[in-house]
């Protein structure tokens, strides 16, 4: 018995006791999950979703979270002295799969909206301290090359407001945001944008930009 499923924005053909690296995942190791997004179903009988299966869910077990292999990316300009060496590792984690439920699973939407929940009883709390800063000033993230209109509004979702916010979260933590929003943005590098953030906090706009017309996407020559 088989089934395809969606994880993490990308799609496994998996079985009982098998293990598969997917994106990272944001709970914690030891914890079970359960993916709803089932595309198809084989227990001898073949049944395709449209486009999920109703009430089938494939359940698993985190056994840890890591780092892929390096990946090098080189690019070079012919004649024009340019080169750019880069090493990107993917945010991994290695999960188990339970079993397979055909039939009779729970929807994940009551638990996404069990997790809501917890952010609005925690709402005057939480929602406080962004808004002390917004008042203040509200930056602009999209100057941090590399980040577009789309990554700046995920980054605001995760509480991710202020230069001196990005500057001081760690680039694993931002590449755990991305690979929450999916793999399209699961493959962007953010290894340099703390340290863009950092000098656009400080006011140090004509470093910036050197640094900028010095590099490539955001990747130091």
């Amino acid at each position: 018995m088989y089934a395809i499923v969606e994880i993490a924005g990308q799609q496994f053909k998996v079985a009982k006791d098998q293990k598969v690296f997917v994106h990272r995942l944001a709970s914690e190791e030891g914890s079970k999950v359960t993916f709803d997004n089932v595309l198809l179903l084989d227990d001898g009988k073949v049944t395709i979703g449209a486009p999920a299966i109703e009430g089938a869910a494939v359940t698993a077990k985190i056994l840890k979270h890591l780092k892929g292999d390096k990946v090098i990316v080189f690019k070079k300009k012919r004649r024009k002295g340019y080169k750019v060496k880069n090493g990107h590792r993917q945010a991994l984690t290695e999960i188990q799969i339970d079993s397979i439920i055909t039939s009779g699973a729970k929807k994940a939407e009551p638990k996404k909206e069990a997790a809501k929940a917890k952010p609005k009883k925690e709402a005057p709390k939480a929602t406080a301290k962004p808004a002390a800063k917004n008042t203040e000033k509200a930056d602009d993230l999209k100057k941090v090359e590399g980040i577009g209109p789309k990554i700046a509004e995920i980054f605001n979702e995760a509480g991710i407001v202020t230069f001196a916010d990005l500057a001081n979260t760690s680039t694993d933590k931002l590449r755990e945001i991305l690979a929450a929003a999916g793999s399209r943005y699961a493959s962007k590098n953010p290894d340099s944008w703390p340290k863009q953030a950092k000098m656009a906090a400080e006011g140090k706009w004509d470093e910036l930009k050197k640094w900028q017309d010095e590099t490539k996407g955001g990747i130091e020559k």
